[in-house]
């Protein structure tokens, strides 16, 4: 969840029925409507969708160059918007939107999505490939510094909280009462703090309704509402969409052409990447077909699509999650043999998770073809097989104690920082970027509609794959899931033979370093990134940038060179068996709020107890252990130099820390090509 403390927010409100009684802390947002600056417009596409939008004042997020525009908001689809889906719920689309630091109005449109489900994309935008990261400018004081290696040097960029009710995106608006210790709601708000417990650590706010009848409970739906608020968007910013200048006729006129998009998403977008792109091509023949109005209805077509550590199909992954817990490139076995071997016939006896995934795809497609959710005999069968391979495939790893986004550190890793999180939650950020909710990092609602469903097994993310290659409709690039790209490259006639037959070939990230190795055949390709977690561009930062870069200019992911990708394959080992020596585990770092996924047991008890303190969200012993770095030498005008909304470059006590990746002044829109010799 989110995380906050009294401590460093100045303007929280109090709320006491009597003044012996513990108080809550009240931490409602603005009103937006009360915001001058918040801007609301008609899409041009569907007169039933609404636009609001602001630009956030400097430094709120802040960017390399201050002439980078950015815009936050929300795209409004009304009920019944996504029909035939029953949707009678209002969905309020969070976006936060950035131009690329050189020629936005030709640069290319990248849209960043994370997983879950109900993960907010902010975890990319602040923890991985965002322009700006959160850092820790003195003490209860945050602000944010450029990074690096943003995509944003390359690319505009468009992160969006979907589907609804997920970060700051909700369907109604709702006040309420967060537990932080445990993670729970209650409506109304509380007037009183439970007997016993801390005040910091139980808030009032505004919260979406957190019914799982309010959002999607099924990939299908999640990437129809999709289409609509990608529709909604470019709308609302012409200028952004990249078809605006796709195309010209001899008298070098530009041409509404179609709208070609880099789609990059993570984890469970693994399922969102495939089916976004399966949907959004069906409703392009459907535009063709006269079925929707020419005049208004954008082409949304894929030019790169990414899919990072993706969770694509359990009958080709799932074998191999007990296989790498127990013999993995570190040397740790996470699970004992007898584990590994008992997880393996889970997956292929009878009756085991391979069976219940396939009677559950077949009773989806004799059933619910259209993935809508809505037939209980379908949605009891998949949920079941998720809960079957959960517990018995994946479940022994869980039992080790280590991290299942990182093996090579316990469960409570602290790495990437999520000091993101409390900066979200405060009043002066949350009126800058004009929102009215209190952002979470996971919403639980949403997680529970689509287990509901059964959603992670229903599967055909393969043959969406395959259907998207065969048609030449895009650039596919995985990262992680080797057996996925191998069963995709199976699936289409013409890459079986080329993808197989191709080798592993450096990542050649800079002159002094490989980040890790690729598999290309044309426009699919595998990359395995050295030293990374499951956020992988939070831990090789300029390896995932040079990557990206690489993929949406059509190159060798090797070395950048220039490629014929009709043509081009790479050269090199036929596996990639490098290995490495794990580094050394963290030590938790407890964070008010996120308390579950960060605090052991002697942390959890010093917060029930209101021992401690907290300090920019974090809990220390005491105030003493939470200190400052030496002063830094940036400059205002570097990537060093941070910003709190307002303000574009601030004092600081010590050198801003927190954020995952390096800060340098130079090189900030330098894209690396390796020349290779032959």
């Amino acid at each position: 969840m989110g995380q906050s403390d009294l401590l460093c927010l100045p303007n929280l409100l109090l709320a006491c029925s009597f003044l012996l009684l513990s108080c809550v802390l009240a931490q409602f947002p603005p009103l937006p409507d009360l915001d001058p600056d918040i801007k609301t417009i008609i899409s041009p596409v569907d007169g039933n969708i609404t636009i609001r939008y602001k630009s956030p004042p400097p430094g709120t997020c802040k960017t390399v160059y201050a002439s980078q525009k950015q815009y936050t908001g929300y795209v409004t689809l009304p009920p019944y918007t996504l029909a035939p889906v029953q949707q009678n719920y209002s969905i309020n689309t969070f976006f936060w939107f950035v131009e690329a630091r050189t020629d936005p109005g030709t640069a290319p449109l990248t849209i960043f999505i994370n997983g879950g489900p109900g993960s907010s994309s902010m975890v990319g935008m602040f923890q991985e490939v965002g322009p700006c990261e959160v850092v820790e400018i003195g003490e209860n004081e945050l602000g944010t510094r450029a990074r690096e290696w943003g995509w944003d040097r390359s690319s505009n960029i468009l992160f969006i909280d979907q589907p609804n009710q997920v970060g700051f995106s909700y369907d109604v608006l709702q006040n309420g009462s967060l537990n932080l210790l445990s993670s729970e709601y209650s409506f109304p708000p509380a007037a009183d703090v439970p007997s016993g417990q801390p005040s910091y650590t139980f808030l009032n706010g505004t919260f979406s309704s957190n019914s799982t009848w309010s959002t999607a409970n099924t990939t299908a739906i999640a990437a129809g509402a999709a289409w609509h608020i990608v529709q909604g968007f470019l709308s609302a910013f012409p200028q952004y969409n990249p078809a605006q200048y796709s195309s010209t006729d001899q008298n070098n006129n530009s041409s509404n052409g179609p709208v070609a998009i880099n789609l990059f998403t993570e984890s469970y977008g693994g399922k969102y990447g495939p089916a976004f792109a399966a949907f959004w091509e069906a409703q392009n023949e459907r535009l063709r077909n006269g079925e929707l109005p020419q005049n208004t209805t954008l082409e949304i077509q894929l030019s790169s699509l990414g899919i990072l550590q993706g969770c694509v199909d359990d009958l080709i992954q799932g074998p191999f999650y007990p296989r790498f817990a127990y013999d993995n490139t570190y040397g740790i076995q996470a699970i004992s043999l007898q584990d590994q071997q008992n997880a393996a016939s889970a997956f292929y006896s009878q009756g085991g998770c391979q069976q219940q995934i396939q009677d559950c795809r077949n009773a989806v497609g004799a059933l619910d073809p259209d993935g809508y959710g809505d037939n209980s005999h379908a949605n009891t069968l998949c949920s079941e097989a998720q809960r079957y391979c959960n517990d018995y495939v994946v479940g022994p790893y869980y039992k080790s104690g280590l991290s299942p986004y990182d093996i090579s550190q316990s469960v409570l890793d602290p790495f990437p920082p999520n000091t993101y999180l409390e900066y979200l939650n405060d009043a002066a950020v949350q009126s800058a970027i004009g929102v009215p909710v209190n952002f979470t990092m996971t919403n639980g609602a949403v997680v529970e509609a689509f287990q509901q469903t059964g959603d992670y097994e229903r599967g055909n993310q393969i043959s969406e794959f395959a259907s998207l290659l065969e048609k030449g409709r895009l650039y596919l690039q995985l990262e992680g899931g080797e057996a996925v790209s191998f069963s995709i490259a199976s699936a289409v006639p013409s890459y079986l033979s080329s993808f197989n037959s191709a080798g592993y070939a450096p990542i050649i990230t800079n002159t002094s370093y490989i980040g890790g190795v690729v598999r290309q055949a044309a426009n699919l390709s595998f990359s395995r990134i050295y030293d990374a977690g499951h956020l992988i561009p939070a831990y090789q930062p300029e390896t995932l940038f040079t990557l990206f870069t690489r993929i949406i200019l059509g190159s060798d992911l090797s070395s950048g060179e220039p490629a014929d990708l009709s043509t081009f394959s790479t050269s090199g080992d036929a596996n990639a068996t490098a290995t490495n020596s794990a580094p050394p585990r963290a030590s938790p770092t407890c964070y008010l709020r996120s308390v579950a996924e960060t605090c052991d047991e002697t942390q959890r008890k010093r917060l029930e107890s209101g021992e401690g303190v907290i300090i920019n969200g974090v809990l220390y012993d005491k105030a003493s252990d939470w200190k400052p770095l030496s002063s830094d030498s940036d400059g205002d005008d570097g990537i060093g130099a941070v910003g709190v909304p307002g303000t574009a470059s601030v004092a600081m006590s010590g050198t801003a820390r927190g954020g995952g990746s390096t800060a340098a002044a130079t090189g900030t829109t330098v894209i690396y090509s390796a020349t290779l010799q032959t």
